[in-house]
């Protein structure tokens, strides 16, 4: 079998259980497609009775036509309403169907480790789970409304000429097999192009997305044409691909219309010869042409709806690989929740790389007590970050454990280990919504009274009072109007609100000025009484008074000790100390 049919196959299959969900809705829909296509099939019958009643000048059965119009009224009636409900069905199997992907893949995404996050473009997923979910949609749709009609009104028109005169319709029969190869042919060269269509506009999408989330940095580096060309390379890819998918999409119409031209003329030719011998009447006639004329309309219908339906394939394909990407490390059937967590924290012999080749953390020994605070401080890349991403959980260490409370974390519940940790980074994140809702994300149920003492305790208050709702004001995700100092008060107010019993400070005050700073030492100075607190700082002065240094380099820790003990050993820590503070002094002298 070729790769594409099995894949296709492989996709379909995929798609099934979605569809069996709706299946009374389907069985709907066949019925209504059902009564339609037999309703409609009909008519022509009862336009050949009324064509007979027409004998010759003068000799017209005027009750015989309207009797038949009666009858013809009430079944066109009965194909309007039954096509009205297939309608409905459809709709309701397309819209739920593309509803509930959408569902598992945002679920999906909630659930994929953050590795494979970090390695996708963000664009491309959104991509995925927007425009292909759209173009599965839309295939559907196409799909079930006008292939159950189609497939039932060529049974119907074929059961319909056989009973008028059967050596007709096997001309018909004859030349019929010729516009399934053409739609065959054009249909297997035209799978892979809508794949690489989709592929492209997901990267498309991609790149818009990066551009306008780093639109300060492309201009700050004058990069707006670099850019525009690299945005009119994949729109020409785009371009390029999307014509050719659609050239050879739409050959599939001419060329069935040029051979359902054959059978409409083989009908009239043969049909002819055998009214003039006698073999059918005149009515009979009418009534088989119209019939050949309807069963070639769906070849063409159907031609259109396998266009689409590739289309729709090769995006469910996107979607579906996405669906089956390894998920994170599933929770062990007995894990604990940590509550009321002491705070002992211990790493033995971790063991941990981003890529195999190249090993980060390898056999890292650290033992916390209970409201201990540890600063951790290195040169870029010694990881720094890596270590909070272990406590945290985001990623799973290759070798050794991490244990809180003497409890492996891998037994804990991600959800219990991570709302026992509070934590600020350097970069914000807001969401959509109220200065309060922001604050309150970590602690939903908190007062507006202890929101405003968390904002006092961060000094956020008073830039928040000055906004035009105070703690109603509405923000983007971006922040709005927020500098990025004031983004990161309200996320530290954030944790001054949840307070939990473990706290990461990474970078916490890198964008406040000097002043604030000050004052927001001395609340995490209060704050961190009692808890403990891992704080990751590249301005020295800012964790003199930690109860123990980390100074890591190459993923393993050189020294550790309090401030004054690490000066005192004059080693790599004295270093990174005296550099900034004679950069320090530099700076003053300026």
């Amino acid at each position: 079998m070729p790769e594409a049919k099995k894949r296709q196959l492989q996709i379909l299959k995929a798609l099934l259980p979605y569809l069996r969900r709706y299946a009374a809705y389907v069985l709907l829909s066949f019925f209504f497609a059902a009564a339609s296509a037999v309703a409609a099939l009909y008519v022509p019958i009862l336009t050949g009775r009324a064509v007979d009643c027409i004998v010759g000048p003068l000799q017209v059965d005027f009750e015989g036509i309207f009797a038949v119009l009666k009858q013809m009224a009430v079944v066109v009636l009965i194909t309007a309403a039954a096509q009205w409900l297939m309608n409905v069905c459809n709709n309701k199997i397309a819209f739920q169907i593309v509803r509930d992907l959408r569902m598992d893949l945002f679920a999906k995404i909630e659930a994929l480790p953050l590795k494979f996050l970090d390695a996708h473009s963000h664009g491309e997923l959104v991509s995925r789970m927007i425009a292909d979910a759209d173009q599965v949609s839309d295939g559907l749709l196409m799909g079930f409304t006008q292939l159950f009609t189609g497939v039932i009104t060529i049974i119907g028109t074929l059961l319909f000429m056989f009973g008028i005169q059967y050596q007709i319709a096997l001309v018909v029969v004859c030349i019929t097999p010729v516009s399934f190869l053409v739609a065959a042919f054009i249909a297997r060269r035209t799978f892979s192009m809508f794949q690489l269509q989709s592929q492209t506009r997901g990267e498309q999408t991609a790149l818009v997305e990066e551009m306008i989330a780093n639109q300060k940095v492309v201009q700050a580096y004058g990069r707006e044409e670099a850019v525009q060309r690299q945005f009119a390379a994949v729109n020409a890819r785009l371009l390029d691909c999307s014509l050719k998918a659609t050239f050879f999409s739409s050959l599939t119409n001419p060329c069935t219309r040029f051979v359902n031209s054959l059978v409409y003329t083989g009908a009239g030719i043969f049909g002819a010869l055998f009214a003039a011998s006698g073999g059918i009447s005149v009515g009979q006639l009418a009534s088989f042409l119209s019939y050949a004329n309807q069963y070639t309309k769906p070849f063409n219908e159907i031609s259109g709806v396998v266009t689409e339906l590739q289309n729709a394939i090769a995006c469910a394909g996107r979607i579906f690989d996405l669906l089956q990407e390894e998920t994170q490390t599933p929770e062990e059937a007995d894990a604990v929740c940590l509550t009321d967590a002491d705070g002992a924290v211990s790493l033995e012999h971790v063991d941990f790389s981003y890529i195999k080749e190249q090993p980060l953390i390898e056999d890292f020994n650290l033992s916390v007590l209970p409201g201990q605070r540890t600063a951790i401080v290195g040169p870029t890349g010694c990881g720094k970050t890596t270590l909070i991403n272990l406590l945290m959980r985001f990623y799973d260490v290759d070798g050794g454990c991490i244990r809180v409370d003497g409890e492996d974390v891998r037994h804990l519940t991600r959800e219990s280990l991570r709302r026992s940790y509070g934590m600020v980074l350097q970069e914000t994140w807001l969401r959509e919504g109220t200065i309060l809702s922001n604050i309150r994300m970590g602690h939903p149920d908190a007062s507006e009274e202890d929101v405003k003492k968390a904002a006092k305790a961060a000094h956020a208050h008073g830039f928040i009072k000055r906004l035009p709702l105070g703690y109603d004001t509405v923000i983007t995700e971006a922040g709005g109007g927020l500098s990025q100092g004031q983004k990161q008060l309200l996320c530290i107010a954030r944790v001054m609100l949840s307070l939990p019993p473990m706290l990461i400070l990474d970078e916490a005050t890198s964008s406040i000025d000097t002043r604030t700073e000050q004052k927001i030492q001395n609340a995490f100075a209060k704050m961190m009484q009692g808890r403990t607190s891992f704080i990751v700082a590249h301005r020295l002065s800012t964790i003199k008074e930690a109860d123990r240094i980390l100074v890591m380099k190459d993923g393993r820790i050189l020294e550790q000790g309090n401030h004054n003990s690490l000066l005192a050993k004059n080693g790599f820590y004295a270093t990174l100390y005296n550099s900034q503070f004679i950069q320090s002094d530099d700076a003053d002298a300026l």
